[in-house]
């Protein structure tokens, strides 16, 4: 089962499974840093990481700044703080710098670019050279580094892997060096710790299924955690960061496999929790669950809280991908998976589990008359269910209807019976329950929380569809 991020290229499969892969690979690129500009890249879904605040630095597109150059009207970071007077006694590392820029250049005068690509690409050439100049003036500028690193990984993307790899792999290696260079010289810079994991990540993808790669992936981890522990606010890093454990968990150990695959599952919530409608960290996490899914039903091996079976498993996954659908319905990919998955949902409905409840009339009753029962949920609410033929009777019955929703969130109400526990908070009131597990719990946050994101984006008609065929 493949995945799906924020940009173009189709993913490689971390194990063998007949999911369709994603239309697009990566997540875009944060902003060049400059004094006088801020450049995105040019992808389909441009959706970026902020600059922080104390920065103060307007924001323009990729088009706009390489235009500002080519007419000559960006200043050479001037304002810059981190420029300042370049002295004698940095001659000798001008020089080198000299040398190496070099080098580069004609890396870049190596790109043979298809007619739509080849004007843009002259413009990322003229930028290149503007960067280079002003690193060989003050080598401690970490805004020209960055950007400097962002052009180059631009230019790669100029470059046709299957045809020429090599190329490919040494400018985005050029584009790292420069990376790590801005992050010495400024530990803040989290947009240049998650384009630089872009940047290793894509590479590591040059490199297949080889100990290269698991070293490239590990890599790329490690700068997405930097990312994210500058900027936790992101569901953009985390979502990458899923990413790549899941793409290093297809080439590690079986031993290894199991931890990383947890810590995978771990971000891609993350990212859900923070952008609750993010289509592609859902979709994802289906991916994730699918791919465990598998392994579990080939080794029999329990892996998550060593409780959770295959079924169970393959059922998680059909919720977030029908989720992602719901949200995305025009998306070709979403859709294809949908019609392998579809089945394994427990229909009509979306989840089907068991929580413990206290009796309907009184929710504040003594423990020992909270009862486990069976609940059902689908594009219209949560219902109690009083016995195995799934039909209420004359009893009460427990029912949340999705539009009366204010909240769904983990409770740690002391006074409630042990368990990890869920409080939904409704115009009626509070509705209390407890799951068997802080696994289940999950499953049961997230799919409580799709339902009513759903329903709040105007897509309650499309999941309807999907689980009442």
């Amino acid at each position: 089962m493949s995945t799906n991020t924020d940009d173009h290229q189709p993913a490689e499969q971390p194990q063998p499974a007949s999911i369709p892969p994603s239309p697009e690979n990566n997540a875009p690129r944060s902003p060049i840093r400059s004094p006088k500009a801020v450049v995105e890249s040019d992808h389909k879904q441009p959706v970026f990481i902020g600059l922080r605040k104390d920065d103060g630095r307007p924001t323009v597109t990729m088009k706009e700044l390489l235009s500002a150059l080519e007419n000559g009207s960006t200043n050479s970071n001037d304002n810059s703080p981190s420029s300042v007077v370049s002295t004698p006694s940095r001659s000798q590392e001008s020089k080198q710098y000299k040398e190496q820029n070099s080098v580069i250049m004609a890396l870049i005068d190596t790109i043979i670019s298809s007619d739509d690509v080849r004007s843009r690409q002259r413009m990322l050439k003229f930028a290149a050279k503007r960067y280079a100049s002003a690193i060989e003036s003050n080598p401690d500028d970490y805004d020209a580094l960055y950007n400097w690193a962002l052009v180059l990984q631009e230019c790669a993307d100029n470059v046709n892997s299957s045809a020429n790899s090599h190329t490919k792999d040494a400018l985005l290696e050029e584009a790292c060096k420069k990376y790590d260079e801005a992050t010495q010289l400024n530990p803040a810079l989290h947009d240049a710790y998650y384009n630089w994991a872009i940047a290793i990540a894509d590479r590591a993808k040059l490199h297949g299924r080889t100990k290269e790669a698991e070293a490239l992936w590990k890599q790329a981890t490690k700068s997405y955690e930097k990312a994210v522990q500058l900027n936790w606010n992101s569901p953009q890093a985390l979502n990458n960061w899923g990413l790549a454990l899941q793409e290093l968990s297809a080439i590690v150990t079986a031993r290894e496999k199991q931890t990383i695959v947890k810590t995978a599952i771990s971000k891609f919530r993350a990212a859900i929790r923070l952008q609750f409608d993010f289509h592609r960290a859902i979709y994802n996490l289906g991916t994730v669950l699918y791919g465990l899914a598998e392994d579990t039903s080939r080794t029999g091996v329990l892996v998550i809280g060593n409780e959770i079976s295959s079924n169970e498993l393959y059922s998680q996954s059909a919720i977030y991908v029908a989720a992602a659908h719901a949200l995305k319905p025009n998306y070709s990919v979403y859709t294809s998976a949908l019609k392998l998955v579809r089945s394994m949902l427990p229909l009509p409905y979306l989840k089907v589990g068991y929580l413990t409840v206290p009796p309907v009339e009184n929710p504040v009753a003594p423990h020992c008359d909270w009862k486990r029962f069976k609940f059902v949920l689908n594009h219209e609410g949560l219902q109690q269910i009083h016995d195995d033929e799934e039909k209420t009777n004359d009893r009460p019955a427990i029912r949340v209807d999705i539009q009366d929703i204010v909240s769904v969130k983990v409770c740690s109400d002391l006074t409630l019976p042990p368990g990890p526990s869920i409080i939904i908070d409704t115009i009626h009131g509070q509705i209390f329950l407890i799951a068997d597990s802080w696994e289940y719990l999950d499953s049961w946050l997230d799919a409580l929380r799709l339902v009513y994101t759903i329903f709040a984006r105007g897509k309650t008609d499309v999941l309807a569809g999907i689980i009442t065929g």
